[in-house]
């Protein structure tokens, strides 16, 4: 059996895989909101819509109209309809008999604000890329 070189000539052992600092990590609280803002999101019709209640033209949407729409059940939508107020990503409001949906100011901007914040590829700086971490 053929045995590979774990480390960089130059690398000292007790160099090559150093713990990371916290510094780029998430607060606990912080980490908590979005994983339950991305829960809210795990469901297709969900996102869905998030989508079609954030494009409304005008300011809010009926229920009354969605389960055609979206293609479920009464009960379905509301269950989806509740996991997304729950999250905070839409506002209800009864008019009459209807439940009439708006999307929530600044949720949308909480989650655009997290996912800028996250690097789409590797930092150059990334001991694993430099060729000097683990």
């Amino acid at each position: 059996m053929q045995t590979l070189e774990l480390l960089n000539a130059g690398t000292a052992a007790s160099d090559a895989c150093l713990p990371p600092g916290d510094a780029g990590l998430l607060p606990k609280e912080a980490a908590e909101r979005q994983a339950a803002l991305f829960r809210a999101l795990s469901d297709p019709v969900r996102v869905r819509l998030l989508a079609h209640i954030a494009a409304a033209e005008h300011s809010s949407v009926c229920a009354c109209h969605l389960p055609e729409l979206v293609g479920v059940s009464q009960p379905t939508l509301s269950h989806h309809l509740r996991k997304l107020t729950d999250a905070g990503l839409i506002d209800r409001e009864m008019q009459g008999r209807w439940a009439h949906y708006t999307i929530r100011a600044g949720a949308l901007v909480e989650l655009k604000g997290f996912l800028a914040g996250i690097p789409d590829t590797p930092r150059p700086e990334d001991p694993v890329i430099a060729g000097t971490g683990c």
